[in-house]
């Protein structure tokens, strides 16, 4: 039978680290070596030992590397959209089009930022890596959810049914992940990739799905 409680895996005999310090330190090791190898190329081990923590540091502050991931994409990503989401879903219900343009921008801009960088593209990868394998919300902020955007949808195109409003944003979001998160070349070997479309095309074909006429079910 155990002496006492199990001990903290990044404490040892002579100090005991403040855990907001020591998910810091898992994140930016994470981070860098992300930046270095490639989102599928880091494992837990990795992190902690790049961290200069014990091997169960990451389970112990973050329960999973999903977890520590979550964090970190809460962290880096929320604040760039929280903003602009805000404003969108604030707005008064106005013409459909528009109205769908107006969140579809403040939705696909920070994108479009972030893949000008190698670490915003990193970002990117990360996070639709994660979204859609695990086609779940990584966290509990509302802007980590569907709702927000359904709703907004479904003020701007009445004619529409929920299950409809439902399909066409998640194809839009998916559409937004594999443009923005894709794998880049990383040498002068690699096969050429295309560039990133412009921020306005995403812009109006997205917002042309978005709104297109309803088509009845064997129309």
């Amino acid at each position: 039978m155990p002496d006492g409680p199990a001990q903290n895996p990044t404490q040892d005999s002579t100090e005991s680290p403040d855990p907001a310090s020591t998910r810091d330190r898992l994140l930016a090791a994470a981070e860098r070596l992300f930046l270095q190898r490639g989102v599928g190329q880091v494992s837990v081990r990795a992190i902690n030992a790049a961290a200069g923590l014990n091997p169960g540091a990451v389970h112990y502050h973050f329960g999973s590397r999903d977890g520590l991931v979550a964090a970190l994409l809460g962290r880096e990503l929320l604040p760039l959209w929280q903003d602009r989401l805000e404003a969108a879903t604030r707005r008064p219900a106005s013409a459909g089009p528009a109205q769908v343009r107006t969140l579809v921008m403040a939705v696909a801009e920070p994108f479009d930022e972030l893949v000008r960088t190698e670490r915003g593209r990193m970002l990117c990868r990360l996070l639709a890596q994660t979204v859609l394998a695990a086609d779940r919300p990584l966290s509990n902020s509302p802007w980590a959810g569907t709702a927000p955007f359904e709703v907004v949808l479904g003020r701007a195109l009445p004619e529409l049914t929920v299950h409809e409003i439902t399909d066409r944003w998640r194809l839009a979001f998916t559409t937004l992940l594999e443009t923005y998160g894709r794998p880049l070349a990383t040498d002068a070997a690699s096969v050429a990739v295309p560039p990133f479309p412009e921020l306005s095309t995403v812009v109006a074909f997205l917002t042309a799905g978005l709104t297109a006429p309803r088509v009845d079910a064997g129309g």
